[in-house]
């Protein structure tokens, strides 16, 4: 984050944490002990097994997730570091990232999103603010830029809920003397959107089929694998995956039980379900494991999954082989559904993986499917969310009566 005023190199612009030989305010500005508190984070961060959520919590926060923007923020220059905050640093560095910090990198840094300024950790440091000694008002505070910044209330009650959530860690562990988020969310305003339509578009059956369709036509600079990967991508949302738990999926994953083909879905928490596949998933899934050329279709089609350096290997890797990160695939989606024609034009622009992910539990329902098979099929944590998810959802045009109110005065409509 850059400070108003205040000349910053460019990773300090990144992380919102500078360089520095010493710890002093240069490491972490207005943070009297970085080290202790960096291993609460790591200590917080790591009782998720899913790398990927603890990945997107640490990003939330404001911290580097890259080995890149790490040993930017991080690693001392010109004089001999602290051996405590170096031991601190590695610790969160292998809780991060997909493979080992000595080895080779996980997925690129996250894009730099609209709010990335106002991610908690970097606000509190350009404020000079001790997040281990933040009070209530500072949190309101927060807030209140956020919403100024233009972040919806959904935006900031997601915010809030995962600087409320390591406090309450924090807490526990006797780091800092009570949760400054722990606030009353309906004074707040950000129990609103709960009760109002979702904003996430509600996709038809035949604008996924238009999607799926799209994605397995031939393109320019586009060789045959590339096509199969942004089918398998496509096909493998429809099963009702998240991001994060799509781009988490080893080889090792995919398995047949009760005789068919399933995954092994990590979900939030390092929670694991069992996802089967549908046909047009495992088909190309298959598809794509056949034409990538280093063996995993034979290894994948035996049910046999390969360990790689630093871990299992990725089911689904990009042109360099590696795995992919979410904001990848949310421009893959974008780009495959802008080129689906007329039945996504109104809705390219926002594609994103949740949508297909509501899609799911829309389409599960209105066919009769229980919610209690629904809410297993995707992980979510209660049904109550499950059955929220399909009421905040739009209706089936064909479920209202809005077409027999106009017949009504206005005949012929």
């Amino acid at each position: 984050m850059i400070v108003t005023g205040v000349a910053q190199d460019d990773s300090v612009a990144r992380t919102g944490l500078s360089p520095a030989g010493a710890l002093t305010d240069e490491v972490w500005p207005g943070l009297a002990d970085p080290a202790g508190l960096l291993s609460g984070i790591t200590d917080w961060l790591t009782g998720y097994g899913n790398r990927q959520t603890r990945r997107t919590y640490a990003e939330g926060l404001g911290l580097p997730v890259s080995a890149a923007d790490i040993a930017a923020a991080w690693t001392p220059t010109g004089t001999p570091s602290d051996a405590r905050w170096s031991a601190a640093v590695a610790a969160y560095a292998d809780a991060v990232l997909t493979a080992p910090a000595s080895g080779r990198t996980g997925p690129p840094p996250a894009g730099r999103g609209r709010l990335r300024s106002w991610h908690w950790l970097r606000w509190c440091a350009t404020r000079g603010i001790d997040p281990t000694a933040a009070t209530s008002a500072h949190v309101k505070a927060w807030l209140g830029e956020l919403d100024e910044a233009g972040a919806a209330p959904s935006t900031r009650d997601r915010m809030l809920a995962t600087v409320k959530t390591l406090y309450a860690f924090l807490a526990d562990a006797g780091l800092v003397a009570a949760n400054p988020a722990a606030l009353d969310r309906r004074r707040l305003g950000l129990t609103a959107a709960a009760a109002s339509t979702s904003a996430t578009i509600t996709l038809t059956s035949r604008q996924v089929a238009a999607l799926h369709r799209a994605a397995g036509a031939p393109r320019r600079g586009a060789g045959a694998c590339d096509v199969a990967r942004a089918v398998a991508i496509v096909s493998l949302f429809t099963l009702g995956l998240r991001v994060s738990e799509l781009c988490g999926l080893d080889e090792a994953d995919l398995h047949v039980t009760r005789g068919r083909r399933a995954l092994r879905v990590r979900g939030k928490g390092g929670k694991v379900r069992v996802v089967y596949l549908s046909v047009p998933a495992e088909n190309a899934v298959l598809e794509y494991a056949n034409l990538r050329g280093d063996g995993a279709g034979t290894a994948i089609v035996a049910g046999v999954g390969r360990a790689g350096r630093g871990g299992d290997r990725p089911l689904l890797v990009t042109r360099g082989g590696r795995r992919f990160a979410r904001q990848a695939i949310w421009q893959l989606l974008r780009r495959v559904a802008a080129a689906a024609g007329p039945e996504l034009a109104g809705v390219a622009e926002v594609m994103h993986p949740h949508a297909l992910r509501h899609f799911y539990v829309t389409a599960a329902v209105e066919a009769g499917a229980s919610l209690e098979y629904v809410q297993a099929d995707v992980g979510h944590a209660s049904i109550d969310t499950t059955s929220a998810v399909y009421d905040h959802a739009a209706r089936d045009p064909a479920r209202s009566a809005v077409d027999l109110v106009a017949d009504a005065w206005h005949p012929g409509s």
